[in-house]
């Protein structure tokens, strides 16, 4: 112990320098590594550097340096995507990755600097850095559009067959879950400080137990019969029109009945139907999918395709129009009965910055940056989340890709659905992209009580029940499709009827607890 103690002194002589890699360091704790340690002892190092830091400006700095190495790591799968693209160099993503990076790692930095007001009592320290840090998460969720991905509580999410901490979700919310981490950050701290130390050793062990179960929830058992489908098309290929026949063959091939008239919900990822759906849309539009402007064709043979007895939900765009001209698309899910008729649909509402959107368009395009995606038409958000009754099929709930890493953004509370359906498009994330989306749609089952089902381009799909456990998946690059029933919900959670309202009380008890104990330690 004291070895440790000299070599942590070392280190902390010289924390602005270190505090970029032992950020890097915890974002090792997320998907695809999982090494969850490094995170808690990240933080603990972060709480140690930050408390003794000579001013204001040096706890700031120390922060956001910190969190710089930590979201350059945990986001580095975003230089990936500029590789599937021609309107930029693909050199730009290391630049877009780091650019990023210098906004998101203000949020941390502010916990840090509330933090230190109350460094001189270790224990208000503490209870002060947790409640700060949930605040300014939740505020990265939201401020600017907000980029949610990756919040610290997600390293305490256990393995697909387990939950670890992650139930704690169900009553104080991802964010307040990564609140309970920075807790446990200020128990490694108490460990070996006196008599103190044996106890928060015992509790910290209590804690942490429940990281390593796995397997102890039994299989729930649905009613709704699903097939879903990955296709495992290439990201280079999903806007080639010389693949789109191919594309359509890897659909159908997985989704043919197995037995004649089946009742089942048949799903299929974002970005991998080529055709345009609906009518009305100028000629051109529909000159290079399968069916040149004839979108009725096209969606008898989907008909065809998913047999009698079935109701599909798929990706699909839709446009805007105005007269004869194109005001912009939609990112949606679509949802096709056997006989090729349109049933009803949900546009995406959480739009992804340069990917679906250019933001300042007039600023930014002539300066030669552009979307990240094929096609030059702007995306326009939904109205957000909402329910719809297939009857015999469920109530279903809806979220596109990047749209399930929004903490108390995902479900229409008025009008709670069965299940969630998370279409999605994960080719142009990278190695570690796909793992961490999929960490974070378990973490809202969790919360909110309900399975999520994951169809994605070429991985990683998934079913996972309202328990938060991935009870089955495709692995990434596998054409393949899972048949099943869609796992029961559990009844509403505290978080499914109050949101964000709960990890945000939290923060409150902790910021005030923080300033009971540096009053009582006045007197």
């Amino acid at each position: 112990m004291a070895a440790l103690t000299r070599i942590a002194e070392r280190l902390l002589a010289r924390p602005l320098l270190l505090a970029p890699a032992i950020g890097a360091l915890a974002a090792l704790g997320f998907e695809p590594l999982h090494l969850w340690p490094l995170t808690l002892l990240g933080i603990a190092w972060l709480t140690v550097a930050m408390a003794t830091a000579a001013s204001r400006k040096r706890a700031f700095l120390t922060g956001w340096l910190w969190a710089l190495g930590h979201f350059c790591t945990g986001n580095f799968w975003i230089a990936t995507s500029f590789t599937y693209q021609a309107e930029m160099p693909a050199w730009l993503g290391f630049v877009g990755v780091f650019f990023v990076s210098v906004y998101i790692a203000v949020y941390p930095a502010l916990a840090t600097l509330a933090a230190w007001h109350v460094r001189r009592r270790p224990l208000a320290l503490v209870l002060a850095f947790a409640g700060a840090w949930i605040v300014t998460e939740w505020l990265r969720s939201w401020v600017f559009t907000g980029f949610a991905w990756n919040p610290l509580g997600a390293a305490l999410l256990g393995p697909f067959d387990g939950q670890g901490l992650a139930p704690l979700t169900r009553g104080i919310g991802t964010y307040g879950l990564s609140g309970v981490l920075v807790l446990i950050a200020g128990l490694l701290l108490a460990i070996g400080r006196g008599r103190r130390g044996m106890f928060a050793a015992l509790v910290l062990v209590a804690v942490l137990v429940p990281m390593g179960l796995t397997g102890l929830i039994p299989a729930p058992q649905g009613k709704v019969a699903y097939t879903l489908v990955q296709p495992n098309i290439a990201q280079q290929d999903i806007d080639n029109p010389a693949t789109y026949e191919d594309q359509f063959q890897r659909l159908a091939r997985n989704t043919l009945p197995r037995t004649r008239g089946e009742q089942r919900l048949v799903l299929w990822p974002e970005s991998g139907l080529p055709d345009y759906l609906r009518e009305g849309y100028p000629r051109y539009y529909y000159e290079d999918t399968t069916y040149a402007a004839d979108p009725v064709l096209a969606r008898r043979r989907i008909g065809a395709v998913i047999g009698p007895g079935a109701l599909l939900l798929t990706g699909a765009v839709d446009l805007e129009m105005q007269g004869d001209d194109v005001l912009g698309a939609r990112n949606t899910v679509t949802a096709l009965g056997p006989d090729g008729a349109l049933r009803g649909s949900y546009a995406k509402a959480h739009l992804v910055p340069y990917g679906e959107y250019l933001p300042m368009r007039r600023l930014l395009q002539p300066l030669g940056l552009s979307r990240l995606v094929a096609g030059s038409l702007d995306f326009l958000p939904g109205p957000g989340p909402r329910s719809l009754d297939f009857g015999p099929y469920g109530k279903a709930g809806f979220q596109i890709c990047y749209e399930i890493v929004f903490s108390g953004q995902v479900v229409d509370r008025a009008n709670r659905p069965d299940y969630i359906f998370n279409p999605s498009n994960d080719g142009w994330f990278g190695a570690w992209g796909p793992p961490q989306h999929l960490a974070q749609a378990r973490l809202r089952a969790i919360e909110e009580g309900l399975p999520v089902l994951r169809s994605t381009t070429s991985g990683i799909s998934a079913v996972i029940d309202a328990d938060g456990i991935v009870r089955a998946q495709i692995p990434r690059f596998v054409s393949a499709r899972l048949d099943g029933r869609i796992p029961p919900a559990h009844a509403p959670t505290l978080f499914a009827r109050f949101g964000n309202m709960l990890p945000l009380g939290l923060a409150t008890i902790l910021l005030g607890l923080s300033l009971l104990v540096l009053r009582r330690a006045r007197r």
